[in-house]
């Protein structure tokens, strides 16, 4: 574990597996933190570094309310730790807006990603399915666990799936300010211009993974990558929004060949 300090705020890392294997870097979504992967880890460090990070504002990350949250100043951060670990050419994997992130990783530092795997991240704004209510700043203190967890229900799909504990603490672990900057963030990013067309460009292997049931994210919209050239993209029945939480042997398995695939050796 190590917390690398930016200027903008400290942010904290995870570093698991070998230092001398090949780096798959793995980005989480709006509300979570790097302890969103902590089932999928151990299927992982077999063959690979597997470095997870707490995105500003996130996790045990600082969350200063005078900074930017914006998914290109995510990216320029997580840059600026790869940097600080030494690591480039990592395959990059991000769930749900952790996939923003990553997309935009590869734009500011192509050198940084050799791949991209995507989980249930929607490529474009007309793909978003999910409704609920508004949290209220005067709410956000008060939020039961119960709450949290009802707010939490439309990422999971998977029948009898019970939403860890840990998943409510990384909620509870944020600001009302950094949660709705982030999810505001994620909006702006995908409006200016969608994900298949910032990818097509840029010329790097794609896997897209998709919980066929997700209720966020319309699961048909993993065909609007297809645009990118070579992507690959696959959906998995029977999961939601959140694969690599209901299921992490399933995702773990279409994950690593394509990791593997794509792997740079340090040096």
């Amino acid at each position: 574990m190590n917390r690398i300090r930016l200027e903008d705020g400290d942010i904290h890392v995870l570093d698991d597996g070998a230092p001398d294997a090949p780096a798959l870097l793995l980005i989480h979504g709006s509300g979570a933190s790097a302890r969103s992967w902590d089932a999928l880890v151990p299927l992982l460090t077999g063959s690979h570094r597997v470095i997870r990070i707490d995105l500003l504002g996130h996790g045990r990350s600082g969350k200063p309310d005078d900074r930017s949250y914006g998914t290109s100043e995510q990216a320029r951060r997580v840059a600026a730790v790869l940097d600080g670990l030494g690591v480039a050419g990592a395959v990059v994997v991000g769930h749900s807006s952790g996939g923003l992130a990553a997309t935009a990783l590869a734009e500011l530092r192509p050198d940084l990603v050799a791949a991209l795997a995507l989980i249930n991240t929607g490529p474009s704004l007309n793909a978003f399915s999910a409704t609920g209510s508004a949290i209220e700043p005067a709410q956000w203190a008060e939020l039961t666990d119960e709450q949290i967890r009802q707010f939490m229900k439309p990422a999971f799909s998977r029948a009898g799936f019970e939403i860890p504990q840990q998943l409510v603490a990384d909620v509870r672990a944020m600001t009302f300010h950094t949660f709705t900057a982030t999810m505001r963030a994620g909006t702006e990013y995908l409006g200016r211009r969608s994900l298949p067309e910032r990818l097509a460009p840029l010329g790097k292997p794609l896997l897209v993974l998709f919980g066929e049931d997700d209720q966020r994210w319309r699961s048909s919209s993993a065909a609007e990558y297809r645009a990118v050239p070579g992507a690959v993209v696959e959906l998995l029945p029977g999961l939601g929004h959140s694969p690599l939480l209901e299921d992490p042997p399933r995702t773990a398995a279409s994950l690593l060949p394509f990791a593997e695939l794509h792997a740079v050796r340090p040096g």
